[in-house]
């Protein structure tokens, strides 16, 4: 039953001034939403839906971050190598991190999660978790970039300061250049991980359960669209809205922590 059906049903109640035609278009919408939330507790399943997106969500975000800052800091320790110094080996590693940033960001999510779910792991049953790691090493590509733009963009003398106090290459990282860029790239990172969080819509075409599978599911019961998708839709929305309330907390501390 589709969007037309019911403007028909609208249609009709407006042109007609019988109390029944729009006793029956608002039946007909308690009914449809009455079987997509209500019967048998069906709202439960968009909660587990949910429950298991954020989980999914959790996972990817680990395996992004994790990626996304190793491949951040070898790109701009290879890149920042004085001339006449450089290190063979962070050569050959730096040339392996551009080419798995140039291939997963060249192409689309929805073929990579096939790939990873047809292909690679084809045997597997676990398409849920399969999915996670899809979305992880996918986030990776774009955290790397956003990471490394910050940490390009902060002025060489904070490392050179940072060296010249005896520190190392790693501990002038960790103490002195990644808190800076970390408030610069902060907007750019709560968008991505944003971004994550809807992409785990698209595990479902392998098979992993989340809250777009429950919507289907229950649309192959109630033979009804229109109130399944929304519902999902309006879950999605509140928990972005949640998120970016967050993002927007972090980022209000952090300026004050700056006046301080």
């Amino acid at each position: 039953m589709d969007l037309a059906y019911y403007y028909e049903l609208w249609r009709g109640m407006m042109l007609s001034k019988d109390p029944a035609v729009a006793a029956e278009w608002w039946q007909v919408l308690f009914v449809r939403f009455y079987q997509a939330f209500l019967e048998n507790d069906r709202w439960q399943q968009y909660l587990k839906g949910a429950g298991t997106t954020l989980y999914v969500t959790a996972i990817a975000l680990c395996i992004g971050v994790a990626l996304g800052v190793l491949v951040a800091v070898i790109r701009t320790a290879h890149d920042q190598q004085r001339p006449g110094r450089k290190n063979p080996i962070l050569g050959l590693v730096n040339f392996v991190c551009r080419v798995y940033v140039t291939i997963i960001r060249g192409t689309p999510m929805m073929v990579q999660i096939l790939i990873m779910g047809m292909v690679i792991f084809s045997s597997s049953r676990n398409f849920t978790m399969v999915g996670a790691l899809t979305l992880g090493i996918n986030s990776g590509a774009y955290v790397a970039e956003i990471i490394r733009g910050g940490l390009m963009s902060l002025d060489p003398g904070q490392m050179e300061a940072g060296r010249s106090l005896g520190l190392g290459y790693f501990d002038t990282m960790r103490f002195i250049v990644v808190p800076q860029a970390f408030k610069a790239i902060l907007p750019s990172l709560g968008n991505e991980f944003i971004v994550l969080l809807k992409d785990t819509s698209m595990i479902n075409v392998i098979g992993g359960q989340e809250l777009v599978k429950a919507a289907k599911d229950i649309i192959n019961r109630t033979y009804d669209a229109m109130f399944p998708l929304i519902g999902s839709a309006l879950v999605y929305l509140v928990l972005v809205l949640i998120f970016s309330w967050l993002q927007g907390k972090l980022e209000r501390r952090l300026r004050q922590s700056d006046r301080r």
